[in-house]
């Protein structure tokens, strides 16, 4: 066994296994890399807001199911509007129309 590492240790380079000064100046390039990174993600992290919900007025909650189902007022009024027809003008008959107009 001590021949092996006799006859290996001769064979090798003086100069392996030992870091030179550019893998030096390469660890200190990405440690303050790593240092600049750190820092801005810290100053993106405190600019997020602690909650995501957005601002509205307070909105009541029913205490009952039965709230859910009962008229609010001015309900009645919104929905008569809802079912009507929203025409803008009333409709026309054919022959009320233009002379230019294909009928299309």
């Amino acid at each position: 066994m001590i021949e092996i590492s006799a006859v290996l240790a001769e064979q090798a380079p003086e100069d392996v296994g030992k870091s030179g000064p550019l893998g030096l100046l390469l660890t200190l390039v990405l440690l303050i890399a790593v240092a600049f990174l750190v820092r801005s993600m810290t100053t993106h992290l405190k600019r997020i807001p602690s909650t995501f919900d957005p601002v509205e007025p307070h909105q009541e909650v029913p205490d009952t199911p039965a709230e859910l189902f009962e008229p609010q007022p001015g309900e009645e009024l919104l929905d008569t509007l809802r079912k009507a027809p929203r025409a803008i003008e009333p409709p026309r008959d054919d022959d009320d129309r233009p002379s230019g107009s294909s009928g299309r």
